[in-house]
């Protein structure tokens, strides 16, 4: 570990938005992580027997990223889109579930992707890969319990986990549910190609709200490359935990690695005891 991040590590709540003055919790502490190896090895069976979904292509568009980002050469399939003239919409559009709805004519009153009324079909998302050379970080996408709404995400009323999910990974949601949750409003599968990377983004914008979402990151093998950075972007933080809570306020993303990577995202509403525990009341 270098210098600063010892540093960072040391005041990290003078250098992350973090949680209790640390830039990321190590949940490993509180949890059984026993399980993690058959879950690990039931995941990686179970992805070939399901269609994972596309995600994380319009980050740019969606103002979430870092500065920097903005600038490189990764194509953002938000901006991809508003470029289309007529004929490249009305080709886009053919590979949608019901192309008859959208008129080219009036294409830039239409959202699409992620968080939008027109989620991409993954025949559109392909078609944006391989013809316009758009990037997508996460291309093994899979959610185990759904959510309509990023608004959403820590609500669990009217959820519950997907039946097939429940057929191709019964160890991993059996898993899922002893977690310290009364309610789960989003549960998923983040998987990223070999040599791909995420993006350095923040999934909430700091100061709109006053309490830190409650998640749970799972990564059975403590190798996905997930990084901090403060807001300075002077360095990278790796998170090496199997599991962890980070502030999703602070900028983050994940490293390239010549090998393809997962991590499990829960979202939700922790148990009152399991807050206690953590320091957070009472």
């Amino acid at each position: 570990m270098s210098t600063q991040e010892k540093q960072a590590l040391a005041d990290g709540g003078s250098r992350f938005h973090g949680i209790q003055g640390q830039p990321y919790l190590d949940l490993a502490p509180y949890l059984d992580l026993g399980p993690l190896e058959e879950i690990h090895e039931e995941i990686c069976l179970g992805l070939c027997e399901v269609e994972p979904e596309y995600t994380g292509g319009s980050l740019k568009w969606m103002g979430v990223c870092a500065p920097p980002v903005m600038d490189d050469p990764y194509l953002d399939y938000g901006f991809v889109i508003e470029g289309f003239d007529e004929e490249a919409f009305r080709r886009f559009v053919s590979l949608a579930e019901n192309p008859r709805i959208f008129d080219p004519r009036r294409r830039h009153v239409y959202r699409f992707g992620d968080e939008t009324p027109n989620p991409l079909t993954p025949a559109q998302a392909r078609y944006l890969q391989y013809r316009h050379r758009v990037y997508f970080p996460w291309r093994v996408a899979y959610h185990l319990l759904e959510n309509e709404r990023w608004e959403d995400k820590h609500r669990g009323a009217g959820k519950g986990f997907r039946a097939e999910a429940r057929q191709v990974f019964p160890k991993t949601v059996a898993y899922l549910e002893t977690l310290p949750f009364q309610e789960i409003g989003r549960a998923l599968i983040f998987g990223l190609e070999a040599n791909d990377h995420a993006p350095l983004h923040r999934d909430t914008e700091p100061g709109s709200t006053e309490e830190v979402g409650h998640t749970i990151t799972l990564c059975p093998l403590a190798d996905k490359g997930f990084y901090l950075s403060p807001p300075d972007l002077s360095f990278r933080l790796e998170v090496k935990a199997r599991a962890y809570w980070f502030n999703d306020m602070d900028y983050h993303g994940v490293e390239a690695r010549p090998w393809f990577r997962y991590s499990i995202r829960v979202d939700g509403v922790f148990h009152d005891a399991f807050c206690r525990r953590l320091g957070l009341r009472g």
